[in-house]
């Protein structure tokens, strides 16, 4: 039988071992054990989740089949050129040869080329921002805790509502206080547009089960657009160390129905927080991890 059609026949039982491999691999590992992808029947976080996971997934696939076979290569020159037994001196040495050096270089030219347009093209997916997004919402960051406006449809933004929220608090048990944390919430299958602000330092909005997070600065704001898919609540923290209690710089994401993101929000009118949150805005009240409130005499101060 030619040699051709043995290795034809060998690399059957291969592929058919590879994909009985890949199918008993759960949600998490065939998306490279990103977060988000516990529950193998559940929907992706939102509509960009599954395009950052393919593209992460494909990158560590090629790199890998490069790694094998640069391993390999080491390993067979490191064994096939070995000094023998009774051999002395130095082994001929090769100035170079063109056709190795070519691939060499084109190869990995290609494999740069190759990251770099899948990554802009995601990347360009991701930065388009949404004209007429169904909400939007600015998300400021503050040392060491988050606000949130909803937007409404006046210019001067006299309808819309908003919260305030101070850093982490720890519970009874040590673990941090959840029920207190600032919460973003979001309308499920709506498109959102989030415009993101600081109010002091360099901060980095992060909401980590969708898979992409954002800086932000004093004097620049940036936007995201995306689409929340699938209801539950995700955590969130800043990503760039902005100072001492930088660590209990944490939030929660609550993406409900339309209705219960009605619901919130006429809560929160019900509660005077109503306007633009900067009329509203006096600096963080609580003494960072202690859970501690200060008096009005000792803002003063």
């Amino acid at each position: 039988m030619p040699s051709k059609r043995r290795l034809r026949w060998a690399l059957v039982p291969l592929g058919i071992a590879a994909a009985v491999v890949l199918a008993g691999c759960t949600s998490t590992e065939l998306h490279g054990y990103l977060p988000g992808f516990e529950d193998p029947n559940a929907k992706p976080a939102t509509n960009h989740t599954e395009m950052v996971a393919g593209l992460w997934v494909n990158s560590w696939i090629v790199l890998l089949v490069v790694g094998i076979i640069t391993w390999g290569l080491m390993g067979w020159a490191a064994i096939a050129y070995r000094r023998r037994k009774g051999q002395s001196g130095l082994p001929v040495q090769l100035r170079y040869n063109m056709p190795i050096e070519i691939f060499y270089t084109i190869v990995p030219l290609i494999l740069v080329v190759g990251f770099f347009a899948f990554t802009a093209r995601d990347q360009a997916i991701l930065e388009t921002q949404t004209e007429d997004p169904d909400v939007s919402i600015v998300a400021i960051g503050k040392q060491w805790a988050w606000d949130f406006q909803y937007n409404g449809d006046a210019e001067d933004g006299s309808d819309a509502v908003w919260s305030m929220g101070v850093q982490a608090e720890p519970a009874a048990n040590g673990d941090v206080d959840q029920s207190k944390l600032p919460t973003l919430y979001l309308p499920v299958d709506k498109t959102v547009k989030i415009e993101l602000q600081s109010r002091d330092v360099i901060h980095s909005f992060w909401i980590i089960d969708f898979l992409y997070k954002k800086d932000m600065y004093i004097g620049r704001d940036n936007f995201w657009s995306f689409t929340p898919t699938r209801e539950g609540t995700y955590a969130g923290k800043c990503a760039e160390l902005c100072g001492e209690y930088h660590s209990a710089m944490l939030f929660n994401v609550k993406v409900v129905s339309e209705g219960e993101y009605e619901d919130y929000l006429a809560s929160l009118r019900d509660r005077d927080q109503t306007g633009d949150i900067t009329d509203a805005y006096d600096r963080l009240t609580n003494l960072p991890g202690t859970g501690e409130t200060t008096t009005d005499e000792e803002r003063n101060d």
